[in-house]
């Protein structure tokens, strides 16, 4: 697969945590918030005007049930060239009109990192891999391809380092590796050595180190 860039055939999915499983929590925030914010209407409704109880309902159920909802609705895939990603509306990105392609590292108490696209008009960041101690999330083995694949149709020479550190976490994975002979993982301990907490974002350097 190394040298083929062809994208797989119809749409993969790129979340690193799927919609499927957390769909139960996020219907349980949803309808309880929504029934906080009814029952606190109702009872307001007995002492303020109607409007007002309304008002309150929606402020005290609303952002949760909101947030729950947009949990639900939110997924992020390859179809083709085009990289999609949906929230309150799907915005697509042309893979092979990439201008800038950058991966970013957050850490906290969960450590997270994740690759920042932008094709001039759209930007989109794919999480690629979640980090507790002694363990993480990782995109599965055919959406790291996929993305590895799609990275190489760009003329974008960071992009072409970056499919090649997915492809050794590709491989990584498929053995089964340790998390110290991960490069997502040493990623994040070269940025914690640097000090570069909570927040940094790669140099073209650090991104090529990971492949040593």
């Amino acid at each position: 697969m190394d040298g083929d860039p062809r994208p797989a055939a119809g749409p993969v999915a790129l979340d690193l945590v799927s919609v499927e499983i957390l769909a139960p929590r996020l219907r349980k925030i949803m309808v309880g918030s929504t029934a906080i914010g009814i029952v606190v209407a109702v009872v307001l409704a007995l002492f303020v005007p109607l409007w007002v109880a309304v008002l309150v309902g929606v402020v005290v159920g609303g952002p949760a049930a909101l947030s729950g909802w947009l949990g639900l609705r939110r997924r992020v895939w390859l179809d083709g060239p085009q990289l999609c990603a949906r929230g309150l509306r799907t915005r697509r990105l042309k893979m092979p009109e990439v201008v800038t392609a950058e991966m970013t590292i957050r850490t906290a108490g969960i450590d997270q990192i994740s690759l920042r696209l932008y094709d001039g008009r759209t930007r989109i960041v794919v999480p690629l891999a979640l980090y507790t101690k002694g363990g993480g999330r990782e995109l599965p083995i055919l959406a790291l391809r996929t993305l590895a694949d799609s990275l190489w149709t760009t003329e974008l020479v960071p992009a072409a380092a970056i499919a090649s550190v997915l492809v050794d976490q590709l491989r990584a994975e498929a053995r089964d590796a340790g998390l110290d002979e991960r490069p997502l993982y040493r990623a994040i301990e070269l940025v914690r050595s640097k000090g570069r907490t909570p927040q940094a974002t790669l140099t073209d350097r650090e991104v090529a180190r990971l492949l040593d």
